[in-house]
């Protein structure tokens, strides 16, 4: 009975494996069955055969689901005749299943997902750094053409095979709980069949074959490990670089869709810091800089200048300038009804770049030519500048307006356009506007290697054109004329005959001969058509147009888009033919002007106009900084002398002769205070100032004029006049130092009080020198009104004039009735000057009142200065009696005390403004200096008035030839690597 239960346990077993076996699918066939379960539940199979089992030698049992040893258990002896051979899946699946490798794989695989999820979470916070993508070198974006990504994708195992390899853990784990119960739980009688009998000797083969299949199992399970490692490891390699090649596969799309956007990026300016790689300047850039320094150096276009541009010449109102725009692809220029726009030549630069915009020579400013407002800006600024160049009473100028114009798609190439030729001028013009505008005709296409566009309006009559007989005769052979016929839209329509337009385009009607003939539409006459429209009009008319239908015009021939390129062609063969020759001219001119140099200045510098600027600039302004050496003594003996000097007229004459004739000290004192107090009050501090301003102008003159030795160079002279002459101009005294030298000077006038001898007599010094120059300048006067006296007479052989004989008997008369009255007062009376003048009438002299008025004027004021330095003389003594208040003494000299406060005054007054002077009115001048030398640096024509001469025309001329040869030179090498 035990038996029957044991087959049946064994057979319910190997269902459950075979219903639960991981990885295996279907049904096992009966032949692998439990031989027990096949005896009891098939025994009417065809094959099954029983054997009688042999008897067991009992053992000591352990299983391989736990290290615990099982009890010995005795078993009966098996009544059949033969013993099944045991095959134990069951032990051989759970020594597989209970493996750490696959709980560690399947670990992994989930870890993996998790850490894919986290990565793509932080992917999405990192910001776009698309922009700046060119900081990776090229190598990496060119990638996939190193590495065959889809061959390696191909080889590598698919996502399914891959899952075909993990485990099925639910599978796994209800395998798991049969057999624990299986081996585990039970009855007595299940745990007696699962232990063998000790004495069993089938037991021990079966451990044997046991042990051989747990190695056999272990070595499978290290296999399958190994493989599905390697897999794992593919896995994920491919994963990783299928990602990356998708990823380089999106920037390659990208960049090959936004060609255009990235070349913009790596053209612009960064505003935010980051450092661009630093880009060459391209060909067409370079010759226009080229160009440009020749326009400064050489603005008549000599014959030094041969390097080649394209000249646009025409009739007014040909087209020339539409042409141009359209080859520009912008509408750039000022334009008109009939009327002259362009009144100066426009060099105009052409070349390719990401943006569509133009900018000055000048000027940083750059003008987007997609936006309507900047378009309009530009042509503003073109307009403003034409008039700023055309001189008062002239129409047109020479001078020459620099413009590039960058954008995609433009051909290279140099263009001027050129004031359009007249036949008559009309009202508003200049008499000299037809003359000029042929002068500068002439001295752009004299140029040999200049390409002359010709523009002819093809819309009226062939016989009315002036610029081709001026174009035959610039260029009579025609090896660098294009003609461009335009408005061909219209010729069309008004002409009867269209072979005549080919007669045109053919150069049959002209005496010119050109290189190559172009027929073009500008438009439909619209100024406010867009470039656009007019090239779709342009090439919808030529399509449709019967000159080409007729074979009269050949399609190479029409169109501004091919006549664009055809130029540009022209312009870069003459450029590759000239430059050199051109390069190799201007080595022989830097040559001769360097030998020329050595020869007159072997000594000097080669130093510029703005070199020379700056050098003497520092000159002025170390110049301006001695001011600050001067002492302090010297400002105030300069500014005092110029004060007395100043004012001297007024004290004597206003003050000191007035207050003189009064009769008593009392009087004196009186009309002094008062006549001093409104001189103070309304003259004295304005003439102090102008004095201080003087005298700093004058130090600063002598500071800048006067000789260095033989460090001074003359050539300095002209810009040290003009920047002190400026800097005096701009200089303008402190408003509140009259306010405060005011009071300063009244309280000092104020004061009477004359503490010693020694400033007593430096008064009656200074009193001395005064009357004493007064005294001469009145001899002098008296002398000039009486003429020569009797010594000169016979020693000069001078005579007295009739005028000068009444005036010297007027002064004798006057003489005598001074000398009856010393005392006379500095007025004659009525009666007095009726005796004078019948006196002089009764020796025949016949004089006028008004004579004899004027003569006493100046004999008085000699009798009373003589008077006054006699009196200053007996004042000597007196201070003595100054102390006493001149009490008990007949001596009176309060004339002294005046001339005291007077010095006492002017000594305040000059240490006052001595002080304004060192402390804030220098710095202020050397303030003003600097501006005005900051004015002159940025103005080209002053300096050009004040910095003159052939050292400094040679070295200008030195330093153009020496930057027109460096350009060119790099010109050239650059040309040669392109080719």
């Amino acid at each position: 009975m035990w038996r029957l239960r044991r087959a049946a346990v064994a057979c319910e077993v190997c269902q459950s494996l075979v219903k639960h076996s991981s990885g295996i699918k279907g049904s096992l066939p009966l032949q692998k069955l439990h031989l027990v379960s096949r005896s009891i539940y098939h025994s009417h199979h065809p094959t099954l055969k029983l054997q009688r089992p042999q008897l067991r030698t009992s053992f000591q049992q352990f299983s391989s689901l736990t290290n615990l040893p099982l009890r010995k258990l005795k078993f009966s002896p098996i009544k059949y005749g033969y013993q099944p051979r045991r095959n134990f899946w069951p032990a051989r699946l759970a020594t597989r299943l209970l493996k750490l490798r696959y709980l560690i794989l399947g670990s992994a695989v989930g870890g993996g997902y998790t850490a894919k999820k986290t990565f793509d979470q932080w992917k999405d916070m990192i910001p776009d750094l698309s922009e700046y993508k060119w900081i990776v070198p090229d190598i990496v974006w060119e990638i996939d053409e190193y590495i065959d990504f889809e061959k390696i994708r191909k080889a590598l195992p698919s996502s399914e095979d891959l899952v075909k390899l993990a485990p099925d853990f639910d599978k796994i784990v209800e395998s798991l709980s049969l057999l624990k119960d299986f081996f585990t739980s039970g009855s007595p009688e299940e745990t007696a069949f699962r232990a063998t009998d000790r004495g069993s000797e089938s037991d021990k083969h079966f451990r044997k074959g046991l042990l051989g299949e747990l190695i056999l199992l272990q070595q499978q399970i290290q296999e399958h490990e190994e493989e599905a490692r390697r897999a794992a490891g593919q896995y994920s390699t491919s994963y990783a670089q299928q990602k990356r090649k998708l990823k380089y596969q999106r920037i390659l799309e990208r960049l090959e869709k936004e060609n255009k956007e990235l070349r913009k990026l790596v053209l612009q300016k960064d505003d935010k810091g980051i450092h661009h790689r630093k880009l060459k300047k391209s060909l067409i850039d370079m010759y226009s800089e080229v160009l440009d320094v020749l326009s400064d150096y050489d603005a008549s276009y000599n014959t030094q200048d041969h390097l080649p541009r394209v000249v646009v010449v025409g009739d007014q109102s040909a087209g020339k300038t539409s042409v141009l725009e359209m080859i520009a692809q912008a509408r750039i220029f000022p334009r008109g009804s009939g009327e002259m726009m362009t009144r100066s030549p426009v060099k105009v630069t052409l070349s390719e770049g990401p943006h569509h915009v133009a900018l000055f020579k000048d000027s940083s400013r750059e003008f987007d030519l997609t936006k309507e407002e900047d378009l309009a800006a530009l042509r503003h600024e073109i307009e403003l500048r034409m008039r700023k160049n055309v001189k008062e009473g002239c129409t047109v100028s020479p001078e020459t307006i620099s413009l590039n114009v960058k954008g995609p798609g433009l051909q290279r190439m140099v263009l001027v356009d050129l004031p359009g030729v007249i036949n008559t001028v009309t009202s508003g013009m200049a008499p000299d506007t037809k003359e000029t505008i042929f002068s500068i005709s002439k001295a752009y296409m004299q140029n040999p290697n200049a390409i002359i566009l010709c523009i002819q309006d093809g819309s009226v009559d062939a016989e009315r054109s002036i610029v081709t007989d001026l174009v035959s005769q610039m260029d009579p052979h025609g090896r660098r004329t294009i003609f461009v016929l335009t408005k061909v839209d219209l010729a069309e329509k008004n002409v009867a005959s269209p072979s005549r337009i080919q007669q045109i385009i053919e150069g049959k009607l002209f005496p010119m001969k050109a290189l190559g003939y172009f027929a073009v539409v500008t438009g439909k006459g619209n100024s406010s058509e867009s470039i656009e429209a007019i090239r779709e009009y342009e090439e919808e008319f030529f399509q449709n147009s019967k000159l080409l239908k007729t074979s009269m015009l050949k399609a190479h021939q029409v169109t501004t888009r091919n006549l664009s390129l055809a130029v540009s062609d022209c312009f870069w063969k003459m450029v590759r033919e000239s430059v050199e020759q051109q390069a190799d001219s201007f080595k022989a001119t830097r040559f001769n002007l360097e030998t020329e140099w050595k020869n007159n200045y072997p000594r000097l510098r080669e130093l510029d106009r703005n070199e020379l600027f700056e050098k003497a600039k520092n000159e002025i302004l170390d110049e301006v900084i001695s001011l600050s050496q001067v002492t302090p003594k010297h400002w105030e003996e300069i500014l005092q002398q110029s004060l007395w000097e100043r004012v001297s007229t007024h004290v004597i004459e206003n003050i000191y002769l007035p207050a003189a004739q009064t009769m008593n000290s009392g009087t004196f004192n009186t009309t002094v205070d008062i006549k001093l107090k409104q001189w103070t009050d309304k003259q004295l501090p304005n003439k102090a100032v102008e004095v201080a301003w003087e005298t700093l102008q004058e130090e600063f003159s002598r500071f800048m004029t006067e000789p260095k030795g033989k460090e001074h160079d003359d050539i300095f002279d002209k810009l040290k006049e003009a920047v002190k002459e400026e800097s005096i101009k701009r200089h303008k005294w402190n408003d509140f130092a009259e306010d405060s030298l005011r009071v300063i000077q009244h309280n000092a006038l104020e004061d009477r009080s004359i503490s010693d001898k020694q400033q007593w007599d430096a008064a009656i010094y200074f009193m001395e020198e005064a009357l004493q120059a007064r005294l001469k300048d009145t001899e002098n006067a008296i002398e000039n009104m009486v003429g020569p006296d009797w010594k000169k007479r016979w020693l000069y052989w001078k005579n007295r004039t009739q005028e000068q004989c009444v005036h010297n008997e007027t002064k004798n008369e006057l003489e005598k009735m001074l000398k009856c009255n010393e005392e006379h007062p500095a007025y004659l009376a009525s009666d007095e000057i009726t005796t004078v003048r019948k006196n002089l009438e009764s020796r025949g002299v016949e004089v006028d009142p008004s004579l004899i008025k004027d003569t006493w004027h100046q004999v008085y004021r000699r009798h009373f200065l003589k008077t006054a330095l006699n009196h200053c003389n007996l004042c000597r003594r007196g201070f003595y009696y100054y102390q006493r208040h001149f009490v008990d003494s007949e001596l009176e000299c309060n004339d002294v005390v005046l001339f005291w406060r007077i010095q006492r005054m002017l000594a305040i007054t000059a240490n006052t403004l001595r002080q304004q002077l060192t402390n804030t009115e220098v710095r202020r001048l050397e303030k003003n200096v600097k501006e005005v030398l900051e004015d002159f640096a940025e103005d080209g024509e002053k300096k050009i008035k004040l910095l003159t001469g052939k050292r400094v025309q040679l070295a200008e001329d030195l330093k153009k030839v020496r930057e027109i040869q460096e350009k060119l030179d790099a010109f050239i090498e650059a040309l040669h690597q392109e080719k």
